[in-house]
């Protein structure tokens, strides 16, 4: 599995559903053994690496956001602010 595959995968858990949870790739990822594409973060969590958020990004960047509280992706609507982070 290429990253390429990993974004569609997100891509399409995120049109299903409406959101996309980090903790739910993590696992995706953990399971289908892309270990090389997580990191360990501060506390000790394993995140995504630098590279599969821009590459989401990139493909996202206009209609996705990040709400950070709860880690995840959801589609833009008309009252989230400019940029990529939202509120909920």
């Amino acid at each position: 599995m290429n990253l390429d595959e990993v974004i569609k995968w997100m891509l399409d858990n995120l049109e299903k559903d409406g959101c996309l949870y980090q903790e739910d790739v993590v696992d995706f990822l953990v399971k289908n053994d892309q270990m090389d594409l997580l990191k360990e973060n501060a506390e000790g969590n394993l995140v995504l690496k630098l590279s599969v958020n821009s590459a989401f990004k990139k493909k996202t960047e206009h209609n996705v956001v990040w709400v950070k509280p709860d880690r995840y992706w959801r589609y833009r609507v008309p009252e989230d602010e400019l940029g990529r982070e939202a509120q909920g």
